[in-house]
């Protein structure tokens, strides 16, 4: 989609026959930049995946690395134009083999050539298992040294680049990472040490799933058991479902574990069982969304996976018992399994959701004649990612540094892997163009008949009404860092407007990432939700004072 510049000299010959005048000098050649990828030759198998090469101007590495030797250079969505980005796919090579790369081919935000001209530091990344877009580098990718080169205008050089380290994993279930500091580990280490003792690993092969794909298919997760589990063996526990958000996954979720077992084990929040439940996968989040891209996620939940682990364990199996809560992409996995299935679920408390009202998806309205996701009406860009009210990232930004890092695994592909239809090519349909942020109204009309949670609530509100009123509790805060309390306001709206006995609160302030937090306390809401759940299961339970607010 970025245009290639390449054109030739015309010979003089040539200009010469065309008209008779004197030949004028040669037009300087467009110069694209290479680059020169070689796998070590100590390596001891080839390889493939996609290529990624990384570039920083040099002062902004070294400034990013605090004092510390330069040795990595990545981008980020919330500085997506402080790294340029190249790449392409390699098909196969093999130890001591090089490919040359086209910098100016597949580039965000600009063809290397076109980059200021001056000294950058230079990374060459190869994503083996094509989930760069969903967690940045990881287990198995190999990686370069960190080079100097000078880039931009006509001194730039050709970089050399050698594949020579394969990186482990970066994180550990139930462990911190490296970078955690001492004081970290003093203050959690013990509670994810006495979650692990108490949970259980899930692996559950599903039938549903397994044969849509046409070979097994694994639903991961975690069950904690509440302190007290083995002492009182005829207690039966409300049981809440927790999802996470984008980019996390089966081990960030041992960190939602550890912090759950020690609000239990502190008496902050009451004993119930958490089943912590994994959503990552090659094409990014599933969402527990019935899907015919993705397959039956919601089908295999609630029919497979839940039947199974209430034979296990001694989970309250009655609605009232049967929570559900997450975050961002976790929040609308659950507000979505709460409205999908309202007569299994007890009620969801989903913190800053992604949009659920397709009127604001993030900013831009998908059902405006002529949408665009880049642009508003009057040609500015839409902001998609914010800090204390300053703009960091355009929504047409966030997606062209998607494009080049793969067309697999990001969030706006993630979003189309769930919500649109199966294009002919046997890949959902794109919702927009990614050249020039236009949407297509077609798969927005099948976004909206089939996952536009504001839409179902109206077109079947009748049917929903007794199953699901006083069930859907929504939080989020009114500076939400990508822009989703707009969805949530008009969620609201026709919440409103159909009389649903629910909750939607915006609180003031509060960004995507400190939602939580009030005062000292960072996990002040997660204690709200837990005993907002309990009050719904055992009525009777005595609930301490500080917790019976509705908002933070």
């Amino acid at each position: 989609m970025i245009r290639i510049l390449r054109s030739l000299a015309v010979p003089a010959l040539f200009a010469l026959l065309l008209a008779p005048v004197a030949a004028k000098p040669a037009a300087p050649e467009a110069r694209t930049q290479m680059v020169r990828v070689t796998l070590d030759a100590a390596m001891k198998t080839p390889t493939s995946g996609r290529l990624l090469i990384f570039a920083m101007p040099l002062q902004d590495a070294k400034a990013a690395a605090h004092g510390g030797p330069l040795e990595t250079v990545d981008t980020s969505p919330f500085e997506p134009t402080k790294t340029a980005v190249a790449a392409m796919e390699v098909a196969h090579i093999a130890p001591g083999g090089t490919v040359r790369m086209d910098a100016d081919e597949v580039a965000f935000p600009r063809p290397f050539s076109q980059l200021a001209s001056g000294e950058y530091a230079v990374q060459a990344v190869l994503d083996v298992n094509h989930n760069y877009n969903y967690g940045g580098r990881g287990e198995g990718d190999l990686v370069s040294k960190v080079v100097t080169v000078r880039l931009g205008g006509v001194h730039a050089a050709t970089p050399s680049l050698t594949l020579s380290r394969v990186l482990p994993a970066r994180m550990q279930p139930w462990k911190l990472p490296a970078r955690a500091s001492e004081a970290a580990r003093k203050r959690m280490q013990p509670s994810l040490d006495a979650a692990k003792a108490h949970s259980r690993e899930i692996d559950f092969v599903s039938p549903a799933l397994t044969a849509f794909w046409g070979r097994p298919i694994h639903m991961r997760g975690w069950v904690l058991l509440p302190p007290g589990y083995a002492e009182h063996k005829q207690r039966h526990y409300p049981t809440v479902y927790f999802t996470h958000g984008f980019s996390a996954n089966l081990t960030t979720l041992t960190y939602s574990a550890g912090s759950a077992w020690k609000r239990m084990a502190d008496g902050e929040t009451p004993p119930m069982i958490w089943v912590f439940l994994d959503q990552s996968g090659p094409t990014g989040t599933n969402e527990f969304a019935d899907s015919v891209n993705n397959g039956p996620w919601g089908t295999a939940l609630t029919t497979e996976l839940m039947p199974k682990l209430e034979s296990e364990y001694r989970m309250d199996g009655r609605p009232s018992g049967r929570f559900l809560t997450g975050h961002s992409s976790g929040g609308w996995a659950t507000l979505w399994l709460q409205v999908r299935y309202p007569k299994i679920f007890g009620g969801t408390w989903s913190t800053s959701p992604d949009p659920s009202d397709f009127h604001d998806f993030t900013g831009p309205d998908l059902y405006a004649p002529h949408a665009n996701v880049y642009r508003k009406p009057d040609g500015s860009p839409w902001p998609l990612v914010r800090d204390k009210g300053k703009v960091i990232a355009t929504f047409e930004q966030f997606a062209k540094l998607e494009r080049v890092l793969g067309p697999y695994g990001g969030q706006m592909a993630s979003f189309e892997w769930v919500f649109s239809p199966r294009g002919k090519d046997g890949r959902p349909e794109q919702m927009f163009d990614r050249a020039t942020g236009d949407v297509n109204p077609k798969v927005v009309d099948y976004w909206r008949d089939h996952y536009d949670i504001a839409h179902r609530l109206q077109a079947h509100w009748s049917q929903l009404k007794p199953y699901l009123n006083g069930k859907i509790h929504v939080y989020v805060g009114t500076a939400d860092t990508f822009y989703l309390d707009g969805s949530a306001h008009k969620l609201k709206a026709v919440l409103d407007r159909l009389g649903a006995k629910a909750s939607v609160d915006f609180i003031p302030g509060k960004t995507h990432f400190d939602i939580y937090a009030k005062g000292g306390d960072r996990e002040w809401l997660h204690k709200e939700i837990a005993w907002q759940m309990y009050r719904v299961a055992r009525p009777k339970a005595k609930i301490p004072l500080e917790y019976t607010a509705t908002t933070p």
